[in-house]
């Protein structure tokens, strides 16, 4: 690792994490409301909801369910559209098991670019079968995947917010197979 990339990479975390307390800031100082405001009691309810997706992500039923090997299962709660020609996938990784478990090397994929970097979900993909088309994950100017990456360890019964983003296929496109190594494929509905 070169000490210019060390250098640039401190300084971006140094600028998150200044931005992050700005925000923590500003939030803290703009409340002001009285104790039965509709805020302080939703959550409340999302910290009872215990593992179904908020009410951000669309809905409480998940898009798709995929099981993996050692009792990982991935719950897609949205594979969302964007403005700026790509899809992102988004949900949870959860352990099922009985013991902790890491996620494989092998859903990284087997492009060198991105096993190069490290553990990811580089290797997922969707499959356009009316138009006959494959979409991998996008790259970063590096070549470092555009997906949740370093997925640490998994405890029983616990799970990680994870995500996927992909070139968007067209517009008429609202359908395709989602397909990450070692869990099984299952049809989604891009929204948006």
């Amino acid at each position: 690792m070169s000490v210019r990339f060390t250098t640039k990479a401190r300084g971006g975390v140094l600028a998150l994490t200044v931005a992050a307390g700005l925000a923590l800031g500003v939030a803290g100082c703009s409340g002001g409301g009285t104790e039965d405001e509709k805020p302080d009691s939703s959550a409340s309810a999302s910290q009872e909801s215990g593992s179904r997706p908020s009410a951000q992500e669309g809905t409480d039923e998940p898009l798709a369910e995929l099981r993996g090997e050692d009792g990982l299962v991935l719950q897609i709660t949205s594979a969302t559209r964007d403005s700026g020609g790509f899809v992102t996938v988004s949900g949870e990784l959860k352990n099922d098991g009985d013991e902790p478990v890491r996620v494989s090397v092998r859903t990284a994929g087997d492009e060198t670019e991105i096993i190069r970097h490290g553990s990811s979900l580089g290797g997922a993909t969707l499959v356009d079968s009316a138009s006959k088309k494959r979409y991998y994950v996008l790259r970063d100017t590096d070549g470092r995947p555009l997906t949740t990456t370093s997925i640490p360890r998994i405890k029983a019964g616990a799970s990680v917010p994870v995500f996927m983003q992909f070139p968007a296929p067209p517009t008429s496109t609202t359908e395709v197979t989602f397909q990450l190594p070692t869990f099984a494929s299952a049809p989604i509905q891009i929204s948006g």
